[in-house]
Order: C-alpha cells, then structure tokens, then sequence
C-alpha cells in the first residue's frame, strides 16, 4: 500500500506524463512518462517518430509505423544520452508497458513502475513483476 504523501506525488508526476503525453502527434494513442530518480524528473518521453522522421505515427491506412517508439524507451534513451541513471529510478507512464519496452524498463535499472491505464496485453507487467520491479496502478489522478 502507498502512504498517503508518496501518492500525493505519485499522482502529480502521472498528471506530468499525461501533459507531455499531449505533445505526441500520434493519432490512435498519446503516451507520456516521466523518470523520477530522489524526488528530480531527469526524463521525459512521448511516443512518437525517431528524431529526423516526419512527425505522424500512422500511415496512410492508420497503422502505427513500425519505427515508432514509445514514450519509456524515449525516456529511457534520453537518460542513455545524458549524464544520469536510472538505477534505482521509477518511470511514471500513463499506460502500462508494452514486452519490448518491459525489458528496457528492467535492463535501464528502475526499481518502479507506476502507471494509469492497462496495455492491451499485461505481459509486460508480468515480466517486470518477475525481475522484482515494483508496479503500481493509479487510476484517479485528482487529488
């Protein structure tokens, strides 16, 4: 259970990453998420196309281009580029992550993950629960 300051911020930081979730220019689904590492965001990410591609994730069809990356593995590698870590760190997401990007969230060193809405598939949760990374699902973000 979350003592009742550490969901104070917890909910404030997953207000953060739904903002910057709105900076993203894909259609079907707008993802943000913040890295919080003592109390500091050191990264922020939406999903969206790699740097240097054009700006919209689907294409002509509606499809989600193959090269999109989501909003943790953008943070995530914003924090690789950078003089940070996050050993130790918790990524705040507004949807629970995907296998793929559970397995950058393992390998980067974050010890918690917090999130708002479920992912079509909760693989990624199980896999990331099975590394001991700690989950926790905030729905209500007002105060």
């Amino acid at each position: 259970m979350i003592d009742k300051k550490q969901l104070k911020f917890d909910k404030a930081y997953l207000r953060i990453a739904k903002e910057w979730g709105k900076l993203s220019h894909c259609n079907r689904r707008q993802v943000g998420a913040v890295i919080v590492k003592d109390r500091m965001i050191i990264s922020d990410g939406y999903n969206g196309t790699p740097t240097g591609f054009e700006n919209p994730c689907e294409d002509e069809e509606g499809y989600t281009k193959w090269y999109v990356l989501h909003a943790e593995a953008n943070a995530i590698l914003k924090v690789a580029g950078s003089t940070q870590s996050c050993k130790d760190a918790t990524l705040y997401i507004t949807m629970s992550p995907c296998k793929e990007c559970s397995k950058l969230i393992h390998q980067s060193g974050i010890k918690r993950v917090v999130y708002q809405q479920d992912y079509k598939d909760n693989a990624g949760l199980l896999f990331l629960e099975k590394a001991g990374v700690i989950i926790d699902h905030i729905t209500q973000l007002n105060e």
